[in-house]
């Protein structure tokens, strides 16, 4: 009997904590799943109980020419029950060269914008970075949102940025080759070591070897950097507004041309503006990489395509990528504009790898909805069979739309788009007309260059000899543009060279407002009429000859009400983007031979039945 009570005794004491613990308190410590999505745990919530360390990764490569591979600092930020009950949990990596502060926006800075094209500008200056931050902390961003949801959190700061050895190359190798190891490392693959120049390992036990990157702009730029390397384990990224080719940014065929908001910016000067790492290299750094490669390579005089720029293109580089891409861009972003985005899509879709894209109507950054970020990263890094694969391809915020309210569409650009071409006929200096139609005797208009018009003052202007605008007819419904609008100008120049401008407006100006929902601009574009032939080679325009010139604008899904008319808009400098020559330069435009083609959802039906003729 005896026996029988110390046995009932033994067996209540060993079965009343599981008795006692509840469903809910018995899953605290693991990731929990609900309609496909990760939900907050509110065991992994507390942050008084994240365990934060940081590290350095051996690299491949030595930038900073100390004869030692280049070391890059990286955070850590994990739940405790990685280390209590041994979890193992997939990763949210962020990379940067942002994150220990960057050089003061100061007059000189910039490329002065004034000068003759074809010439060099007056030598800029060059401030240093004062190194901020201090261990273990590299930055604070993504915690909150991704910790509580199962997930760690880790950030490196790029090469030469923060306490990372080595140099800034804006695109370079390293810069692709840095988050490569540092995703080894997280793989088991690599060690790390507990300092920067010792030899005591660390080991990323806690990881499950499934990383997923995000960001936006430069950090948005680094995920497909690392995606490009086809590194194993690297599962999913979320670029936002990513840069995806120097070029790009820079340059419009063949065209020096400053990113919106930053004139007169170019590849050497956001190397100055990151260059925050050790103090003891820069002078090496900056010999070597700004004084030397870039300068070297980027070429301010011809504004040409070249190897050094096709180095600097992750579209060149895509073939290795495995990376599931979940891509967000604004189309109103005329900072990295969105044909950034488009042409990773493009190429990602092909090489048919798992692709959605997202664009709003806003400007530079914004990131996708929650809950799309959510599912992707359940779905690559947890592996939860949520179906994301089978959602809608293209998710566009529709102009009166909240960010978090998109419309779900087959494609993008939208399926049911086709390209319609619509002709000129003269009416300068006040507004000739565009029609589907083409007439006989279209004739030849001139524009007088001044760089002192904004491209929106002259998109207002009753009559300007410093710009040709056609108009449709006004619209009796709405008309759906999905895609990239492409233009033909057939010109001669008074001058040898000369800048080439091109807006899509709707009209009339609503002047009340700048987004672009209001704003009027419905895309635009930029040339060198020098690179008429190719964007690798220009050369002299000779006065009296006829040069055609044909190019993308940036791509655009935008609805224009009905009440208004599209406005091709011709003209020479523009203020906001392009080098600042001495006003008085005149192209002579043909209009016989000159055109854009929209893509209208419903084509030219859609087209003829909204812009009626008289």
């Amino acid at each position: 009997m005896k026996k029988l009570i110390k046995l009932t005794l033994f067996l209540s004491i060993l079965i009343t904590p599981l008795i006692s613990a509840s469903p809910q308190e018995a899953k605290k410590s693991v990731p929990v799943f609900e309609n496909g999505e990760a939900q907050i745990v509110a065991a992994f919530e507390d942050p008084e109980k994240w365990i934060r360390h940081d590290l350095w990764v051996e690299t491949e490569f030595d930038t900073d020419g100390d004869g030692k591979l280049d070391r890059m600092h990286v955070a850590v930020t994990r739940p405790q029950q990685t280390d209590t009950d041994g979890l193992k949990l997939p990763v949210i990596y962020v990379s940067s060269p942002y994150f220990a502060g960057v050089a003061p926006n100061v007059t000189g800075l910039f490329w002065d914008v004034k000068h003759e094209l074809g010439t060099a500008a007056k030598e800029r200056i060059h401030p240093e970075v004062v190194r901020t931050g201090e261990r273990p902390i590299i930055s604070n961003s993504h915690i909150k949102t991704w910790v509580p949801r199962g997930y760690i959190v880790v950030h490196s700061s790029s090469p030469g940025t923060g306490l990372s050895q080595g140099s800034p190359t804006v695109g370079g190798d390293n810069e692709s080759l840095a988050p490569k190891a540092v995703i080894d490392w997280l793989c088991g693959r690599i060690p790390g070591y507990t300092s920067l120049d010792g030899k005591k390992e660390v080991q990323a036990f806690w990881s499950t070897g499934k990383i997923g990157m995000t960001g936006t702009s430069y950090n948005g730029t680094i995920p497909l950097a690392a995606a490009t390397t086809g590194v194993d384990g690297l599962e999913a990224i979320i670029p936002i507004a990513p840069n995806t080719s120097y070029y790009h940014y820079y340059r419009s065929n063949g065209l020096v041309r400053s990113p919106g908001g930053y004139l007169g910016e170019d590849i050497d000067v956001l190397y100055d503006f990151i260059h925050s790492g050790d103090e003891s290299k820069r002078a090496y750094n900056n010999t070597t990489v700004r004084d030397t490669e870039l300068k070297n390579g980027m070429d301010r005089i011809t504004g040409d395509y070249n190897d050094f720029w096709a180095g600097r293109d992750y579209l060149n580089d895509m073939k290795p990528m495995k990376a599931a891409l979940l891509m967000s861009h604004g189309f109103n972003d005329w900072n990295v504009m969105p044909e950034h985005s488009y042409r990773i899509y493009k190429a990602a879709k092909a090489k048919g790898l798992p692709s959605q894209i997202y664009y709003h109507q806003d400007g530079h950054g914004g990131p996708p909805p929650m809950k799309m970020m959510n599912r992707w990263f359940t779905r690559y890094l947890h592996g939860v069979e949520n179906g994301v694969e089978n959602d809608a391809r293209a998710w566009i915020v529709r102009e009166n739309d909240t960010r978090e309210n998109p419309t779900p569409y087959k494609e993008y650009p939208n399926p049911e788009a086709s390209d319609v071409t619509l002709y000129l006929t003269p009416g300068a200096p006040a507004k000739g007309t565009l029609s589907h139609k083409k007439t006989k005797n279209q004739g030849m208009e001139k524009i007088v260059d001044n760089y002192s018009f904004s491209g929106r003052a002259l998109a207002q202007s009753e009559i300007s000899n410093h710009r040709l605008i056609y108009v449709t007819p006004t619209l009796s419904k709405d008309i759906h543009l999905s895609g990239t609008a492409k233009v033909t100008v057939t010109l001669s120049s008074s001058k040898a060279a000369a800048n080439l401008s091109v807006w899509l407006v709707s009209l009339p100006w609503n002047k009340g407002s700048r987004t672009k929902i209001t704003d009027n601009i419905i895309t635009r574009g930029w040339a060198d009429p020098q690179n008429h032939n190719s964007i690798r080679k220009s050369e002299p325009l000779k006065k009296g000859n006829f040069y055609k010139v044909s190019f993308d604008l940036m791509p655009d899904d935008q609805i224009i009400k009905k009440g208004q008319q599209i406005g091709l808009m011709i003209f020479s400098s523009d203020k906001e983007f392009t080098l600042h020559p001495e006003p008085g330069t005149e192209l002579t435009i043909d209009l016989s031979a000159t055109t854009i083609t929209l893509p209208i959802v419903g084509g030219i039906e859609a087209f003829t039945h909204t812009a009626k003729e008289n």
